[in-house]
């Protein structure tokens, strides 16, 4: 198996990167079920990286169906350390605007209990700070690369994850400004929290599709699929500077979950133990 340690979730819209070489495609089982897809194993420049299609390939899992904890699971297996989230988003405040990119550094989880969010459950109980889900140094890298490769970034902002799969109504999309939100999307929680427990850095790029509901325009989805598209070309290039950098630099930090285990070690499975073999590596 390849030495890599550097893995791309594509969200809505990036589906395929038409200017990166796929070279291996490999099915990984863990102990949550099946990831989304099989995981690729891509080149850029030289490097290698795995690129993971969130809602599997065509698009066939809504935010509320993927199955976050096989995701991680498979790519902290494969010897993943760092993680580049691509999520498409609606913009909650009036300067980031459609086709920006966000570089966010919180999340506010207004998700309704349905998805599987930690891996510390079933008999084995862990805890793991969440008040930096972002990792800091991967973010800027990330902000950096976006920046030359021509894109208008922002850096920081908080990103609220709805349930969906349906968009907000206009008085919550008024609510979600309320609370300072940046942007709002559907699919980076429990993702993020999950690469926490599993000792990775995780960051994200939130790509502007349209202003959400709460400007008086209304956004038809047809818009949005359009300006996604647009997106999407904005990403390959984004891809293309950022992640050789990562591989051939890779980023230094400190994983926050070596202590996170509460349980007594004696009652812990032998199933718990194939858990912690692999998200404590």
């Amino acid at each position: 198996m390849a030495n890599i340690n550097v893995a791309v979730i594509g969200g809505s819209g990036i589906y395929k990167l038409d200017a990166i070489k796929v070279k291996n495609q490999i099915k990984v089982h863990t102990p949550f079920g099946e990831p989304s897809a099989e995981i690729m194993e891509c080149e850029v420049d030289g490097v290698s990286f795995y690129f993971l299609p969130r809602h599997g390939h065509g698009h066939k899992y809504t935010p509320s169906e993927v199955n976050y904890r096989a995701n991680i699971f498979a790519l902290k297996k494969l010897g993943v350390s760092t993680i580049v989230s691509i999520s498409a988003v609606g913009s909650l405040q009036e300067e980031y605007a459609p086709k920006h990119f966000v570089f966010v550094d919180q999340f506010i989880d207004w998700t309704k209990g349905l998805r599987k969010r930690t891996f510390f459950d079933e008999g084995m109980v862990g805890h793991v700070s969440a008040a930096n889900p972002v990792e800091k140094t991967l973010q800027k890298r990330l902000y950096d690369a976006s920046v030359k490769a021509g894109v208008t970034s922002h850096l920081n902002g908080s990103y609220i994850c709805i349930e969906g799969p349906q968009f907000s109504t206009r008085a919550e999309s008024k609510i979600y400004r309320g609370f300072g939100a940046s942007v709002i999307g559907m699919t980076n929680v429990p993702e993020a929290f999950l690469a926490k427990e599993a000792g990775m850095a995780y960051a994200t790029v939130a790509m502007v599709t349209d202003y959400d509901c709460w400007k008086e325009e209304h956004c038809t989805v047809q818009e949005i699929m359009d300006v996604m598209k647009s997106n999407y070309v904005s990403a390959q290039k984004f891809v293309i500077e950022a992640i050789p950098s990562l591989v051939k630099d890779p980023i230094k930090f400190t994983p926050e979950n070596q202590y996170a285990v509460m349980t007594d070690v004696s009652l812990l499975k032998p199933s718990h133990k194939e858990i912690l073999d692999v998200i404590l590596k």
